[in-house]
């Protein structure tokens, strides 16, 4: 069992007066947004591949700290901490990815006397493990999947367990994340190459090759509740967020609340995120996620010790600034979210648009970007760190931006996030826009009938790219054609009539005054 931390005293203060982004793309830049808001300075970080990155300009003053290789820029815990002395920053914000859930990191910026605005290490070590996770949520009697508590060293030992609660089971990395490490089993027989598999990738992704094993739900939804504590004993949750949309493990889009959730369901889900994030002491803004069947049996998955790339939706349907939450937290202020604040508000989507070909297995699609035209209008929004000029490189994730709607209903934000799609504009790289247009506009998704199997669906489809909409247009097109042809085809047997023995070509031929010729 991970060792817990003690709960700061109530009068604890920290300074957050200069804030050091240890990060980089949109999610650096939609900080700095909030921090200029508080009027609180900022400071970037860049490798040699980010010189001229949005996030860079936007900041008050920017370093850089090494070639592209995030283990030698965005992953160096010293050359941070080097970055936060000599700028004067008394405080570092993590964002998501990178070291966001390293709770080494933590402890250093903790020993240099530098604010993190983030959870307790200890705290993030619980929750780092999935099998120590899970140790602590059964403890806490947080319902978890049915599976194995720890991780299995021997495959006969592994496979035994999986035939033992029924296949499909799922194989996931203890370390693991990102859908790193993880197989979907079907079948005893695909067992052993699925383990190995698996263990493979868990090693190459976070040098820890343990894996562990659950039995596979029916139906499965990715439902996840965003939950805030202070350093008060404060624990408060805003709401779920659906997740379901994902490919390779990955979420594509997300909304809340979700479509699936009953009000009763809502509540009860909400409650045991918080006695999740008690379990561990929790301080901070953290995700609890859940795995759903289709009988609305929950389950927790993990715990995200940080801000989630989806939290717009959360804010959209609440009317919080999660980062300025944060922040103050981070203070030692008491959580300031409203009595009122009882239900969502509302309907919100998010769709993350990345430089990659949907049509070819999601493949990477670098280059430049040689001209971008961002959505607006009506409650839409739009978290970017790009524009015109910046170079896509493979170095880092492809996510481009994340375009966000709300309505006052699901059809409304759908219908609007469809639109402010169809508005945005990218020259220079291929994009995955025009498969999230198609996701939205796809029926088990537009019905809000939808699981994690949503995408594979989706291309399961004869012709996954062809709507309805196309459908009908193809059907008219087809229509108007018929019915000309048709009509250019009478003239001619009307014309052929009135003299068979000469075509309609020389008829009309014969028709037209002859001219005199002077020779």
């Amino acid at each position: 069992m991970p060792t817990l931390p003690k709960r700061a005293e109530s009068n604890e203060a920290h300074r957050v007066n200069k804030v050091l982004v240890a990060n980089r793309g949109e999610i650096a830049v939609r900080v700095m947004r909030t921090c200029r808001e508080m009027d609180i300075p900022t400071v970037a970080v860049f490798s040699d591949a980010d010189r001229d990155a949005l996030h860079v300009r936007y900041a008050t003053e920017a370093y850089h700290i090494g070639p592209p290789l995030p283990s030698e820029s965005y992953l160096n815990i010293d050359k941070l901490i080097e970055v936060a002395k000599k700028s004067g920053a008394d405080a570092v914000h993590p964002g998501y990815g990178f070291l966001s859930e390293n709770p080494d990191f933590t402890r250093r910026c903790n020993e240099e006397g530098i604010t993190f605005i983030g959870p307790y290490p200890e705290s993030m070590e619980a929750m780092s493990s999935k099998t120590a996770a899970r140790q602590v949520m059964i403890k806490a009697g947080v319902p978890v999947v049915p599976g194995l508590e720890d991780s299995v060293e021997s495959i006969d030992e592994a496979r035994k367990f999986a035939t033992e609660i029924g296949f499909p089971v799922m194989l996931k990395a203890a370390m693991g994340g990102g859908g790193k490490g993880m197989r979907k089993v079907d079948r005893v027989e695909d067992f052993d190459g699925a383990w190995n598999g698996a263990k493979s990738e868990a090693m190459k992704s976070f040098a820890d090759d343990r894996v562990y094993i659950e039995k596979f739900l029916e139906q499965p939804r990715h439902i996840e509740v965003q939950v805030f504590a202070d350093m008060h004993g404060n624990v408060q949750h805003l709401f779920e967020r659906e997740c379901s949309v994902q490919r390779r493990h990955q979420k594509v889009i997300e909304e809340a609340p979700s479509p699936f959730v009953t009000t009763e369901m809502r509540e009860e889900m909400g409650e045991v995120a918080c006695q999740a994030a008690r379990a561990v002491n929790y301080v901070g803004a953290g995700t609890v996620e859940f795995l759903v069947d289709a009988h609305r049996n929950f389950y927790f998955m993990e715990m995200n010790t940080r801000l989630q790339v989806e939290h717009p939706v959360t804010e959209m349907i609440t009317g919080l600034d999660l980062v300025r939450l944060q922040i103050e937290i981070a203070r030692g202020e008491k959580l300031k979210i409203p009595l009122s604040l009882t239900a969502p508000r509302g309907w919100a989507m998010e769709a993350r648009i990345c430089a990659e070909d949907a049509e070819n297995n999601f493949m990477p699609a670098p280059g430049y970007i040689f001209h971008v035209r961002h959505p607006a209008g009506p409650f839409v929004r739009t978290d970017t760190g790009v524009y015109s000029g910046t170079e896509i490189t493979l170095n880092y994730d492809p996510m481009m931006a994340k375009v966000i709607a709300w309505g006052p209903d699901r059809e409304t934000a759908l219908r609007r996030l469809d639109r402010a799609l169809s508005e945005f504009t990218v020259k220079g790289v291929t994009t995955n826009t025009m498969f999230l247009r198609r996701i939205l506009n796809y029926a088990p998704y537009e019905a809000g009938n939808y699981d994690t199997s949503v995408i594979d669906k989706f291309f399961e489809q004869a012709d996954p790219w062809v709507t309805k909409k196309h459908e009908t247009v193809a059907i008219l097109a087809s229509a108007i054609h018929a019915f000309k042809k048709e009509k250019k085809a009478r003239t001619r047997v009307k014309v052929g009539d009135m003299n068979p023995n000469v075509s309609a070509n020389n008829w009309r031929r014969s028709l037209r005054p002859q001219r005199n010729t002077q020779w």
